[in-house]
């Protein structure tokens, strides 16, 4: 009888312990790389940070399965800097993932250094489709949008509505290369013509050379292979010149809602954009944009941001349903094997090649006497569906694609 007690109090010993253990949350560490503090810093930057943080704060609320840790860095626009923190994460501070990662060059490094440790990247920032392309990974993820994405949705547009003849004013690194390459590719296949092009460096204030070089080719459109800050200064650099109302049009290849505001409608009214999202598209998406402004001075989200959200909850969907956050590799692989599904982006899957699927939308900029408030900016003008929205799998030359 005493021997039978022993093992009856051992066997509940091992069960109560076999029970914590299967309770015991799942340590998982997010690394959010972005711009604080320079020109992509509005359209992610802070905002970014908090997306994260609130799809943590969404996802707990329902599984308690994970315990995730939010921290964030400025990665300085500089693909060495982006990499030394990236490293110090990967190796000493204990991060699984990092996200968001606004800027080409640092996140073409980032996918780099995530690949040779074995983590996690899922990438919302940046925009050059070589993430997806030659450069591909099992241990990255490209959501929200990129550079094919955006040539496919407003150069096709603007090209079939007449503008044949293009000039390009584009960011000098990856980002801006990518662009230029994959637009130039749409113009010509539909029929257009490229007739020059300018190099100009990142974080640029004098647009004033560049732009007299797009006006003295007497191309009908001049695309801005660039972005945030850059952008910003040319369309505004733009009007005073006069560029517009001589007879050249201008193409925002990649436009977010921040640099909307920042320009103002008057300036911006009638340019043609491409976004994966929109806050006033959904009830859900003004929820999001409402929580988002009350945290953030009354700034209202762009997609990059509300991609973060949307990567970062799927990302912990994964991570709980293996139960680990250690091997990237597989987080990834579960993560392609899950449909994708949140209140933001809704239904869609991550393909093989890394590439996250869902619908991409072109938008005219709305007059000023017909936005009823803030931020409300965007006329819906068409729907690119999912399938068509981003470059066939079979065409982007990357190695994983191959192999299945």
């Amino acid at each position: 009888m005493r021997f039978a007690a022993i093992l009856m109090a051992a066997a509940s010993v091992l069960a109560v312990t076999a029970s914590a253990q299967a309770q015991t949350p799942v340590k998982v560490k997010i690394g959010v790389l972005t711009d604080m503090s320079s020109l992509y810093a509005d359209l992610a930057g802070p905002g970014s940070v908090w997306a994260a943080k609130k799809a943590v704060e969404d996802f707990n609320a329902t599984n308690k399965s994970l315990q995730v840790e939010v921290v964030a860095a400025d990665h300085q626009n500089k693909a060495d800097v982006g990499t030394s923190v990236a490293r110090q994460w990967y190796d000493v501070d204990g991060v699984d993932m990092i996200v968001d990662t606004p800027n080409s060059g640092v996140a073409l490094a980032i996918n780099t250094v995530t690949r040779e440790k074995n983590k996690v990247f899922v990438n919302s920032g940046a925009a050059s489709s070589d993430l997806t392309g030659k450069q591909c990974s099992p241990n990255t993820v490209h959501w929200t949008y990129d550079t094919w994405a955006l040539a496919n949705g407003t150069g096709k547009a603007v090209t079939k509505n007449g503008g044949d003849t293009w000039f390009f004013l584009t960011a000098d690194y990856a980002f801006g290369h990518a662009l230029e390459r994959d637009t130039s590719e749409v113009v010509k296949a539909n029929g257009g013509k490229v007739v020059g092009n300018v190099r100009v460096p990142i974080n640029n204030a004098d647009f004033s050379s560049f732009l007299l070089q797009a006006q003295g080719s007497k191309a009908k459109v001049i695309g801005l292979a660039n972005a945030g800050g850059d952008t910003i200064n040319s369309i505004k650099q733009a009007a005073e010149y006069g560029i517009v109302s001589g007879g050249q049009k201008l193409a925002g290849l990649l436009i977010f809602l921040s640099d909307i505001n920042s320009i103002g409608l008057k300036t911006a009214q009638g340019l043609n954009l491409t976004s994966a999202w929109y806050w006033d598209m959904t009830d859900a998406n003004r929820a999001f944009a409402k929580e988002f402004s009350a945290a953030n001075g009354g700034k209202y989200p762009t997609m990059v941001q509300a991609g973060v959200y949307s990567g970062v909850t799927h990302y912990l969907k994964s991570v709980a349903a293996i139960k680990s956050a250690k091997d990237g590799a597989a987080v990834v692989a579960e993560m392609k094997k899950m449909p994708t599904d949140d209140k933001l982006f809704g239904k869609g899957e991550v393909r093989a090649d890394g590439r996250q699927i869902h619908p991409m939308y072109l938008f005219e900029v709305k007059k000023p006497s017909d936005s009823k408030g803030p931020y409300d900016f965007y006329t819906l003008k068409a729907t690119i569906p999912a399938n068509e929205a981003f470059r066939p799998l079979d065409q982007g030359g990357c190695p994983l694609v191959k192999k299945t």
